[in-house]
């Protein structure tokens, strides 16, 4: 953003109080490094979707194909010339301090599938392509990055999972269930702004296009979706929280692990009110206020490389 666009906007829109309520309890380098890589995030969103809205498919190409390389070799373009790129690299070098070299790498393979998700985004709307249902809610996983917002409650917790623990059923689906609120909330309170763009990656624009659903039912369809991850999470949390226990064995490490797990299942119930705050306090959702709906007011075409 311009700085005048800075000064305007950039504290109402509330990329960093996300992150703030849902990784509670973490050490402050870890939630300062995620907030601001939160912020990146939804600047990156915002290229992707200039990128689309003006058909800059080779400015999408590079960019993508320079976050692939900056993600396996961040400390290599933290001076590069584009500011995202540079940003990007910046949020990955202090997130990969914290936890040994596995975790680093996966984290890099579920942002290299991120990064391929949101290209096929790209090609989806530049075509004017609406994905079936089961299509979307498949990609929206990937767009949302449900894994990664769960890898980072591990710096949080300070201990890196096993994957007995991180692929136990009742911690992956408490985990899902948060993500998956998180990411059909948020068409839901996007779906009045991708409508007046003429967008076609929303669950409420699928579940129109191939049920047949008039867009009140879609609407409906989406809020049930919505309180049925609510109650399902309430019933697993109880499930993963009796697993945390179950790993405290009486020896140090089996402490350790179950206060772990403990704050990690508390973090994924603390998505459910941060993202429900959010979506209704960041300007970024405002667009009854906006002179045009499909645009936020912050986002200028120079910002995106549009020259």
């Amino acid at each position: 953003m311009p700085a005048d666009k800075v000064e305007e906007y950039a504290d109402g829109l509330c990329y960093t109080d996300l992150m703030a309520g849902y990784y509670i309890g973490a050490p402050e380098e870890v939630l300062q490094a995620i907030a601001d890589y939160s912020a990146w995030f939804f600047v990156w969103d915002d290229r992707h979707d200039r990128d689309i809205v003006h058909r800059r498919p080779a400015a999408w190409r590079r960019l993508r194909l320079r976050l692939h390389e900056a993600l396996d070799s961040p400390e290599d373009h933290l001076h590069h010339e584009d500011p995202l790129v540079a940003g990007f690299a910046d949020s990955v070098v202090r997130l990969y301090s914290f936890l040994p070299g596995t975790w680093n790498a996966r984290f890099a393979r579920h942002f290299h599938a991120v990064i391929e998700a949101y290209d096929r985004e790209f090609r989806n709307r530049v075509e004017g392509i609406v994905p079936t249902v089961e299509e979307y809610l498949a990609l929206r996983r990937l767009t949302f990055a449900h894994w990664i917002w769960t890898d980072l409650l591990e710096p949080c917790a300070g201990v890196e999972l096993p994957d007995r623990v991180r692929k136990h059923p009742a911690f992956r689906r408490a985990a899902l269930l948060s993500q998956e609120f998180a990411a059909w909330y948020n068409d839901l309170c996007s779906l009045p702004k991708e409508i007046a763009g003429e967008e076609v990656h929303n669950l409420g624009i699928s579940l129109v296009t191939h049920r047949r659903l008039t867009l009140e039912q879609a609407v409906t369809d989406l809020r049930c979706r919505v309180e049925d991850c609510i109650s399902e999470f309430l019933v697993v949390e109880q499930e993963a929280l009796a697993f945390a226990d179950s790993l405290s064995d009486g020896t140090l490490w089996g402490k350790e692990l179950g206060a772990a797990v403990r704050a990690c299942v508390s973090n994924m119930r603390n998505w459910f009110s941060s993202v429900y705050w959010f979506h209704h306090e960041s300007g970024r959702y405002m667009v009854d206020s906006w002179d045009d709906r499909s645009t936020p007011p912050y986002v200028t075409n120079e910002a995106a490389g549009e020259k």
